[in-house]
């Protein structure tokens, strides 16, 4: 038995948790805690510097007082998913 979807998985909203559900394990693995009082706010502190990134919609943006861990943040992330680095 063969079945078609008649609609893209990127339309539905299972598709949207199970891909944050994907990132989120991702991160913590990478060692970021998810904020309490932001879902899509994760944060990676250690001492005094500090890594953050937050997802808008499809866009994350990271940000922080470390060079060198957003440096290995991206190549971590286009390790585990498909993205462009945009800098701006």
């Amino acid at each position: 038995m063969v079945c078609g979807l008649t609609k893209s998985l990127y339309g539905l909203k299972q598709s949207l948790i199970a891909w944050f559900g994907r990132f989120n394990v991702a991160m913590q693995k990478h060692g970021f805690s998810q904020s309490n009082s932001n879902y899509t706010l994760f944060l990676k502190i250690n001492g005094a510097k500090t890594v953050a990134l937050i997802i808008y919609v499809d866009d994350i943006i990271v940000t922080g007082n470390d060079e060198e861990g957003i440096s290995e943040l991206q190549r971590y992330l286009a390790s585990e998913f498909k993205l462009r680095i945009l800098v701006g």
